[in-house]
């Protein structure tokens, strides 16, 4: 007699090849629409099937988890950041939470230097300008930016993507520096000829360019708060393809409308896609809607590192990808 399939719940449109393999694989409830699930759709889901596999948008709190009925047995996120996810309370009442670590390490980094060559360059002032027809041929002074090369860039979060990070801009010519949690490993900083800071006040206040790279985690909410962003250079720019939450908003747009730092590079918000109006006009930021891991590569890899997850469970062992409280 054959075994009962799993049920599976997936909460937003994910790349076809997903949803095919998916449906192939598992008794699979799909999103027909592309909004995020409501609070009462998502306890819903969670009393209904065995697996749900939320994303960033689907903030899966305490509450939440305390609906979920006693079927569910694994959160299989779809992303690598679970700070939506009350990863301690899903393992109290015996949910496992699975994520894809490493799936969008190349994609990230690359938007990262993107936003970096972006804002020191001065590239959307100059596509606003061609494109609005008040270019009236080159001038010697015109939209005059930055050289990236000999510049030194902070990377703030020295895992995968800030390796990654490094990596590239070694290749423009950047000097490297870091803070971290613990310096990595010599073999690394070698290779990526970095320099390691205990004291992350002591790197802000001599770097050109900062890059955040680091989760949200209680220990990382605002971070870069009012007192750590006065200590940049005002000559300096600031990039986070992370989490918004990591940097103060408010304090970094009273500095930058008060010239007390160059520009930013910013994918992503601290409230999501409620972007303070003043930030997202100004000239000196180059704002996307968080399109770091934007691409069919990427997304497909996500979602073949969920199914392996699932699968990996449904077969009674530990899923690959697991989750554990306090790893991030």
């Amino acid at each position: 007699m054959a075994r009962q399939k799993l049920s599976v719940v997936v909460t937003r449109r994910l790349p076809d090849a997903v949803e095919t393999r998916m449906s192939e694989l598992f008794d699979t409830k799909l999103r027909l629409t592309d909004a995020p699930m409501t609070r009462d759709e998502l306890a819903a889901a969670m009393r209904e099937a065995d697996v749900i596999v939320p994303t960033l948008s689907d903030k899966i709190d305490a509450g939440l988890l305390g609906q979920a009925g006693d079927r569910l047995k694994l959160i299989a996120n779809y992303g690598a950041g679970v700070d939506h996810i009350d990863v301690a309370t899903a393992r109290q009442r015996g949910i496992l939470v699975s994520n894809t670590p490493g799936a969008v390490t190349e994609d990230t980094a690359d938007m990262t230097l993107a936003l970096i060559l972006a804002v020191t360059r001065r590239i959307p002032e100059g596509l606003a300008r061609l494109k609005s027809g008040d270019w009236d041929g080159w001038s010697p002074t015109a939209l005059m930016g930055g050289r990236i090369s000999g510049r030194r860039l902070g990377i703030l979060g020295m895992g995968r993507i800030g390796q990654a990070v490094a990596r590239r801009a070694r290749v423009f010519g950047m000097q490297i520096h870091y803070h971290n949690r613990t310096p990595v490993h010599q073999g690394i900083a070698d290779a990526l000829e970095a320099t390691y800071w205990e004291s992350l006040d002591q790197m802000l206040a001599r770097m050109d360019i900062v890059s955040v790279n680091c989760p949200h985690t209680p220990s990382t909410y605002h971070l870069l708060n009012a007192r750590r962003l006065k200590l940049m250079k005002p000559s300096a720019v600031i990039v986070n393809t992370s989490r918004g939450e990591v940097i103060d908003e408010n304090a970094l747009t009273r500095m930058l409308r008060a010239g007390e730092l160059a520009g930013a590079g910013l994918d992503v918000f601290e409230r999501g896609h409620d972007i303070n109006p003043r930030l997202r006009d100004m000239d000196q930021v180059v704002a996307l809607p968080h399109m770091g891991s934007a691409t069919e590569e990427g997304r497909v890899e996500m979602g073949e590192k969920v199914l392996l997850n699932i699968k990996t469970f449904d077969d009674g062992h530990r899923p690959p990808d697991q989750v554990v409280p306090g790893m991030l």
